[in-house]
């Protein structure tokens, strides 16, 4: 997948996600399933993934590099990133990683700025996958709590799908 491409979706994807979560009751944000995230810790995890890759996407390419390694084999097609995602996901069996876990309910008076940062993230990101070389983003890694190691093109692709993926659940569950 081209990098325009993957900008694009990133941006898609993070349009639909903030504009459904818009749309809801604000009672949403602070409601979730039994044992389950509420619709505001969705959206911080979003956040809390999406930060910390644009931060790294800041970073001089050749201190990634030093930090992380280069990429030991080709990119991986989008649909076998998502579909090695899924395969993780059954395989950690409702494991959270880093910040995420134990993760507070966001007031619902922070609503608006977390739905605001996750709006100017999406952007940075698709801003910076425009602007990365095609090589920084097939031969620079990037570590993955769940996934191990990635190219950058794999990560900001996953990305994407992780955006998607907790829309879906929203959708379904809230």
């Amino acid at each position: 997948m081209d990098k325009d491409a993957i900008a694009n979706l990133i941006e898609d994807k993070n349009k639909t996600l903030i504009h459904w979560i818009t749309e809801q009751d604000d009672d949403k944000w602070l409601e979730g399933s039994e044992g389950k995230w509420t619709t505001g810790q969705h959206t911080l995890h979003l956040l809390q993934s999406i930060k910390p890759l644009n931060d790294a996407l800041s970073m001089p390419k050749f201190l990634l590099r030093y930090k992380f390694g280069k990429a030991n084999r080709t990119v991986r097609n989008y649909q076998t990133v998502i579909n090695r995602y899924q395969e993780r996901l059954k395989e950690a069996q409702g494991i959270t990683f880093g910040p995420s876990r134990n993760m507070e309910i966001p007031p619902l008076t922070e609503k608006q700025y977390i739905l605001d940062r996750l709006q100017v993230e999406g952007k940075k990101l698709a801003y910076k996958t425009r602007k990365i070389s095609d090589q920084n983003l097939d031969t620079l890694i990037l570590p993955h709590p769940l996934m191990g190691k990635m190219p950058i093109r794999e990560i900001i692709m996953w990305t994407a799908h992780h955006i998607e993926h907790h829309t879906n659940t929203l959708r379904k569950n809230y």
